[in-house]
């Protein structure tokens, strides 16, 4: 199948999977003025065709990308969008390396003549990122470095000087958990955000702390309850893992990352004379000094390599002011998942229904919407699907770095990552809550339809730095990422969070994340409202949207537009 085909091309699987053509009956309840009905069919029609069987789990470098790609590119074109690259297409190439490791290998913890052999997938999942088909560490020095944090901002240093180069380093998830002086019981929130994950508990920065102590090896501790998700999520990694190419072929990088389960990490301890729970404990402190545990760690990954480039996605509506239309606004969504993975449960396509088929149908129909205005608005429009976020946020971050049109003149990034499949609510949560204009924005659309907004309730998840819109936050544009909410209409208090957990522990990057007959997705509908308002005000304000006071990402906004800037 060509890379970009024309509608006709899918009559016939959208027939098979038991499309029908939009009907007017199920849509968005009492839209505020000036903001269009969304519809259930319409949404559905993408994510029945996305979801199926016959698009492989999309993964990157696969046929599932190309039937993607090619349905997305072809979704635009029929919405009215125009080619979003300059080189008249509506793809981006992303340049990546894919590399899968051989599951026959295991890490060896020793000391003297006494072996802790961890086996590839039950005890440990490990990686490469470099650019080569054999890594390796021979009887590397063992040592725990706590959470692996060097936060000058708290007075917090996990390393105190100890030189790691050439060693193996043991961490643990999320941010050190400091107590609250006031209150014991508590976290103290002036310290690593209290209960909210910062960036120093992504464990993409553990990965990059570890490369820049130039270690030889980096594993993170796995912990369910810190970490937001179950071992089995972690297990998902044995399949092709993908990374972006830099100039020296990711050598900058580890030569193994991965994660270990608790009950090792304790038999690890063990080994070494430590207890696990007083170590950690310790690490709490920011007097905590790295422990050499006196125990040697070995490890071969041959890797199968490719190189490839995947793509992103680009459908653009050019502003309707001549004087404005060099400005930007972005909706994303990532359209990857899992491919065909490991079997469970006799299913082996990782289908990627609600993550992500519901975001992408969704951006779609906010794309018709916007081209179905007699006028479009005055500050042009990108729809951006990008690839390979459960890999890392490759996409969105290629974008960002690489941006086919200035990020000094993008206004804003408007995130759609797994719709609310769940009905109504009279609250909408926003990740990062507060956190720019934008939020404002959502604020005054939600309450048009009468709701709220509410905070993430697990901000110790580090949700703001877990999708699409984190890389462009990290070089300086505002950016908002919400959806859903906690308060369903109809249910009794708890029943989001109850249902929410129920997903993350069943079917988050499983096969079974597929259509399910209880979806619900009314309240996807009132959501789709709001991505579309705040992008048509964004699109259209006077005063660009600005970070608040004391975000992190205001220096490098400031610095991005110059002083005097808008």
């Amino acid at each position: 199948m060509t890379r970009q085909v024309r509608a006709a091309g899918y009559v016939g699987l959208l027939l098979a999977l038991g499309w029908s053509a939009p009907r007017t009956g199920a849509q968005s309840p009492k839209p505020a003025a000036g903001v269009p009905a969304f519809t259930v069919d319409a949404v559905m029609a993408h994510v029945k065709v996305l979801a199926s069987d016959q698009f492989e789990g999309r993964a990157p470098g696969t046929k599932g990308e190309d039937l993607t790609v090619a349905y997305i590119a072809d979704q635009f074109m029929m919405v009215g969008l125009k080619p979003g690259n300059t080189d008249g297409t509506y793809i981006q190439q992303v340049p990546m390396v894919g590399i899968t490791a051989d599951p026959a290998t295991s890490l060896v913890f020793r000391k003297g003549d006494i072996r802790q052999t961890l086996a590839f997938k039950d005890d440990v999942v490990a990686w490469t990122k470099r650019v080569e088909e054999r890594v390796s560490i021979d009887a590397t020095d063992v040592v725990f470095v706590g959470y692996g944090v060097q936060a000058p901002e708290f007075q917090w240093d996990d390393y105190k000087g100890v030189d790691l180069a050439g060693k193996t380093v043991i961490m643990l998830v999320n941010d050190p958990p400091v107590p609250d002086p006031a209150d014991p019981s508590r976290l103290d929130p002036k310290t690593f955000g209290g209960r909210a994950m910062t960036y120093y508990g992504r464990w993409t920065y553990k990965y990059e702390m570890g490369a820049e102590k130039k270690a030889a090896a980096v594993f993170i501790v796995h912990e369910t309850e810190p970490a937001a998700y179950p071992f089995s999520v972690v297990q998902s990694k044995v399949t092709e893992q993908f990374d972006l190419v830099t100039a020296d072929r990711n050598r900058g990088r580890a030569a193994i990352e991965g994660w270990i389960t608790l009950a090792q990490a304790k038999k690890l301890c063990a080994l070494a004379g430590q207890d696990f729970d007083a170590l950690k404990q310790r690490a709490a402190t920011r007097a905590f000094v790295p422990v050499t545990l006196g125990v040697t760690a070995s490890m071969t990954l041959n890797s199968r390599i490719r190189t490839l480039d995947s793509r992103n996605v680009a459908g653009i509506l050019p502003g309707s002011d001549p004087a404005l239309a060099n400005e930007y606004v972005i909706y994303t969504a990532h359209w990857d998942h899992y491919g065909i993975g490991p079997e469970i449960h006799g299913d082996r396509i990782y289908n990627g229904a609600l993550d992500n088929a519901t975001g992408v149908g969704g951006m779609i129909e906010v794309a018709r919407a916007f081209a179905a205005l007699p006028v479009a608005p005055k500050r042009s429009l990108l729809f951006l699907a990008v690839t390979a976020e459960e890999q890392g946020l490759l996409g969105s971050d290629y974008y960002a770095r690489h941006p086919i049109y200035p990020l000094n003149k993008t206004l804003a990034v408007v995130n759609m990552d797994g719709l609310n499949i769940y009905g109504r609510t009279k609250d909408l949560t926003v990740v990062g809550l507060g956190a720019s204009d934008l939020d404002d924005y959502a604020a005054e659309a939600a309450g048009a339809q009468g709701r709220v907004l509410r905070a993430d309730p697990k901000p110790e998840n580090g949700g703001y730095f877990r999708s699409d819109h984190f890389p462009f936050a990290k070089q300086g544009v505002p950016a908002i990422n919400a959806g859903g909410g906690d308060d369903y209409i109809g249910r009794p208090a708890g029943w989001g969070q109850q249902v929410s957990d129920a997903y993350t522990a069943q079917h988050y990057h499983k096969p079974s994340d597929e259509i399910r007959p209880d979806w619900d997705l009314s309240g996807a509908l009132d959501d789709l409202q709001i991505y579309y308002a705040v992008g048509a005000r964004a699109a259209s304000t006077a005063v660009w949207p600005q970070w608040k006071p004391g975000s992190e990402f205001k220096v490098r906004r400031d610095r991005m537009l110059g002083k005097g800037s808008q």
